[in-house]
């Protein structure tokens, strides 16, 4: 049986495979056509080929060899955003995933590749299929590994529960790349931590429901979530040090059905994020002290509710696995398309390739802005609805960098 999408995309360049991906966008634990696609073309090249795993992973080795495993991998979800960019491959793709689109009820919500993941895949499908072309060069396994669910961090645990080594073996080193709009075909990397943590969680405010005219009958839960948002954002303004970088959003707020109708409860979504564990810890604190205060201030007829959603761990690079990469990128694309990378509040399971294995994992920045648009100030970043890498160089910079990566670490006959 052919797997989904496998014949539309075996065969096509690597560009018209992005723009495929980027068209078609699924949502995390729902990239049954990108695991499709993947799946075949890493069959077509020779690899041994296992999905399913944690659901929609995907994961191929091919074994070449004495020598060690490098684990390839790259992210397949998409996000739940209206496309803006006016591509003529844009995406119109929606979904009722609650896992994705966070849809309730049977309310359809958008999909977009607004983080690059398709860029990711194409990446390493254009990789592995270099690197089982070139197999006379070096010896090892290459393990090129196709995750689901990153934008909701379940992914990578999900498919190390489900036993990706047990079937393959542990890698010896774990490597990915990420798009980031920095100028295109540009790397950056950098030893030690590239990524802080991230908790999200949703809090449920309740109150007492009533007529639109009798607001004396209520303990009205919007108020009281407006109360909590606008107090929320002292924490990070009054309580952080300057010098340290954290953040809290709130990103999304629900309430009520009906214009006439105070309801009986709101709910808030929460992203918080810190470069430290012991800011994070304060950070959590806070939001928990800041909702129950507001909440008892407001007269509400019961304590809040915060339940965490899903979380990040801080991401670090080995120092010295990073170093054989800085110097393997600059021999191979020169000084200058090799820039050092700051660490940042972005959220990233990457990291749990590596700790399960017990092995370095390097994580480095693919560059993919228009370097015009970019001088220009006019280029959106991840998770944006204008969020459009350029294709070239971005594509074949990132299709050399994974396999450079892997012959960096895989051994020479």
């Amino acid at each position: 049986m052919t797997p989904p999408g496998a014949g539309a995309a075996a065969g096509t360049d690597l560009a018209g495979l992005y723009r495929d991906l980027h068209r078609h966008p699924e949502p995390p634990f729902g990239e049954v056509r990108t695991a499709g696609i993947a799946a075949g073309r890493l069959r077509g090249a020779g690899y041994d080929v296992a999905t399913g795993i944690g659901g929609t992973g995907v994961a191929g080795a091919l074994r070449n060899g004495d020598g060690p495993t490098v684990l390839l991998r790259a992210d397949m979800d998409a996000l739940p955003l209206l496309e803006k960019t006016g591509l003529p491959y844009a995406s119109t793709a929606t979904t009722t995933a609650s896992t994705g689109g966070e849809g309730e009820g049977g309310e359809r919500v958008p999909l977009m590749h607004a983080c690059g993941h398709d860029m990711h895949v194409t990446c390493l499908v254009g990789a592995a299929e270099r690197l089982a072309a070139t197999r006379a060069g070096w010896r090892g396994t290459v393990l090129a590994v196709f995750q689901p669910a990153e934008e909701i961090a379940a992914g990578a645990r999900a498919m190390l529960d489900d036993g990706l080594y047990a079937r393959f073996g542990a890698p010896d080193v774990a490597l990915a790349q990420h798009v980031f709009p920095h100028p295109a075909g540009t790397l950056l990397l950098c030893p030690g931590q590239v990524v802080g943590a991230t908790e999200n969680l949703e809090v449920t405010l309740f109150g007492t429901g009533a007529h639109g005219a009798q607001p004396e009958r209520s303990v009205d839960p919007v108020v009281l979530a407006a109360a909590v948002i606008m107090r929320l954002q002292t924490i990070v303004s009054r309580e952080v040090a300057p010098a340290e970088r954290a953040v809290i959003t709130v990103a999304r707020v629900r309430a009520g059905h009906k214009e006439n109708v105070i309801p009986d409860e709101a709910a808030l979504t929460l992203n918080v994020r810190a470069l430290s564990e012991d800011v994070m810890r304060a950070l959590l604190a806070a939001v928990e002290r800041v909702v129950h205060a507001e909440a008892a201030a407001s007269g509400a007829p019961r304590p809040p509710r915060i339940r965490p959603v899903s979380a990040y761990p801080i991401l670090r690079n080995d120092p010295d696995a990073t170093a054989r990469l800085d110097e393997a990128f600059t021999r191979r694309f020169g000084a200058g398309r090799v820039a050092a990378l700051a660490p940042m509040l972005g959220g990233e399971d990457f990291g749990l390739f590596g700790a399960a294995a017990g092995a370095p994992s390097v994580f480095w920045g693919l560059g993919a802005a228009d370097p015009a648009r970019l001088a220009e100030g006019a280029v959106p970043g991840n998770h944006s609805p204008g969020f459009a890498p350029a294709v070239e160089p971005t594509l074949s910079t990132g299709v050399e960098a994974l396999a450079t990566a892997a012959l960096a670490f895989l051994r020479t006959p």
